[in-house]
């Protein structure tokens, strides 16, 4: 089998043996940590300020930073991001875009039209605000975008207000990714709000691209931005297998799997365009069809019709020494999915498949 050199240890022992293959697996997160500047886990001091926006309820003593890297203590008051400013960028992207949900949302296909779209079929003539968010709450070691790492303390924060301001009446949806907005939540709650006031009613949709492991309580606050908008939250589910999962993110999936099935209980306050949407990145070696169709099964137990998109892998980051997704890996979990009972799975990135 496939196995990541930087790792050190592949799926088959993370699965028997995961205290010894977590022991190895945690040493290199915490190596990678260091050289970006980043507490090697989540705080937890008797002592601190406590931040209970993700599942790492981070509780930071004097001075100590939180896990995301964007938050820190500074006389018994957490400094740094608030609702109010942000450590993030952002771009306009023409419709149809790359997104992980263009395949069923509204800007790629319509859906929804008239209330949700703007034309029947492609939203061709508007666009998509692309904000990228800085900072994560998990410690990706095949991260596609990990080069935020090395802008989170050198950039300058943003309000609110300059993102909104980027929003024009062409802007007909708003799509927050990263990095992961989690730990940034209360700052896109807020800027999503101000946006919607200025779009004066008119179509102005609400995504999210995340991990899924923020506090259920603002889980729902952007569920109800997302149904009232026409927008959709997408979750990574990165792996079913507990061990697996926590060897190759850093961190473990339960929260992001319970914030999935809370999610979906939403569906039928707007059950067309799709609200919830679930995607799995193929990693050689690591995501197989077992692993495939152990997370299908868990989506087709809640709806089956929740659409499922399947993602070629780009060797990025300390796991770049692993192989592109083959066809015949991509074909075989795609067919491990639909077995699963799922009514709407597709493979994404496509040309990346050799």
């Amino acid at each position: 089998p496939e196995i990541s050199g930087a790792l050190g240890v592949c799926a088959a022992c993370i699965r028997s043996q995961p205290q010894k293959a977590l022991a190895i697996a945690n040493r290199v997160h915490q190596k990678m940590r260091d050289e970006f500047g980043l507490p090697p886990s989540p705080p937890a001091g008797a002592e601190g300020v406590s931040c209970n926006i993700c599942v790492n309820q981070c509780r930071m003593a004097e001075d100590e930073m939180g896990y995301c890297g964007l938050r820190r203590n500074r006389s018994g008051r957490l400094v740094g991001v608030s609702a109010n400013r942000g450590k993030l960028s952002w771009y306009h992207d023409a419709l149809p875009t790359n997104c992980v949900a263009a395949w069923v949302c509204p800007g790629g296909t319509g859906a929804g039209y008239p209330r949700y779209a703007n034309r029947r079929g492609v939203e061709s003539g508007f666009k998509n605000l692309a904000v990228f968010f800085q900072g994560c709450s998990f410690n990706c070691l095949f991260c596609q975008n990990w080069h935020f790492r090395n802008e989170t303390f050198s950039t300058p924060f943003h309000s609110v207000a300059e993102l909104v301001a980027d929003v024009d009446d062409r802007t007909s949806c708003i799509c927050y990714f990263g990095g992961d907005p989690s730990p940034q939540m209360p700052f896109a709650l807020k800027a999503s709000k101000e946006a919607r006031k200025k779009a004066h009613g008119r179509i102005l949709r609400i995504c999210w691209e995340t991990n899924g492991c923020l506090n259920p309580d603002l889980l729902d606050q952007m569920l109800e931005i997302a149904i009232d908008s026409g927008g959709c939250v997408k979750f990574d589910l990165k792996a079913w297998d507990r061990s697996l999962h926590a060897a190759m993110t850093g961190i473990d999936n339960q929260r992001t799997l319970d914030n999935f099935a809370r999610a979906v209980e939403k569906i039928p306050r707007r059950p067309f365009p799709p609200l919830l949407v679930a995607s799995t990145l193929l990693v050689p070696g690591y995501i197989s069809p077992l692993e495939v169709a152990a997370i299908a099964g868990f989506i087709a137990g809640l709806n089956a019709d929740i659409p499922y998109s399947l993602l070629a892998f780009s060797p990025q980051f300390l796991m770049r020494d692993l192989p592109l997704t083959t066809k015949a890996l991509a074909y075989e979990c795609l067919q491990s999915a639909r077995d699963c009972g799922l009514n709407n799975v597709r493979l994404g990135n496509v040309h990346l498949l050799v």
